[in-house]
């Protein structure tokens, strides 16, 4: 019995050696509106949620969010670029936790700290732009160490 064991545990612990990615994960699915992602940091994923797709379209909609910090972040920075049939048609980049400025609540936790967000989010867009697109996030620290990193894909066949 103990053999059986530990060949079944041998096989999943080589099977999640064998595997390079992350899975890809479903951040909602409706009629006309499908976002994905999946963790470009090789060594982290995370998780994320929101209710409803439909929601995205008010600008504001509730999440879930939630992961392990391998990095403190005294400070941490965005860079997001939209990505079309394989070219970055538009980049932005902003500082979101800065010495005397942050605009996170959990700027300034250190690593090992778990990090989870439940509440409201509000997009500053005005509309989704519609096709199939692919947005790259990545979050680095002071010292450019990645965060979290994710590139989103989005499915958006909705009239506006």
């Amino acid at each position: 019995m103990k053999t059986s064991h530990t060949l079944v545990l041998t096989l999943v612990l080589l099977y999640i050696n064998a595997s390079t990615e992350w899975p890809t994960h479903t951040v909602c699915k409706e009629d006309n509106l499908e976002i994905h992602y999946k963790s470009c940091d090789p060594q982290q994923d995370f998780a994320l949620s929101i209710d409803r797709c439909s929601d995205i379209i008010t600008h504001t909609f509730n999440i879930r969010a939630a992961m392990v910090l391998r990095h403190s972040i005294k400070e941490l920075y965005v860079s997001l670029a939209l990505i079309v049939n394989g070219k970055t048609v538009l980049t932005y980049s902003e500082a979101l936790c800065e010495p005397g400025h942050s605009k996170l609540i959990f700027c300034g936790k250190k690593k090992g700290e778990h990090l989870y967000y439940e509440g409201p989010v509000t997009l500053e867009i005005k509309e989704i732009p519609q096709g199939d697109y692919t947005i790259s996030a990545k979050l680095t620290n002071e010292d450019r160490a990645t965060v979290g990193c994710a590139d989103f894909t989005v499915k958006n066949y909705l009239e506006y």
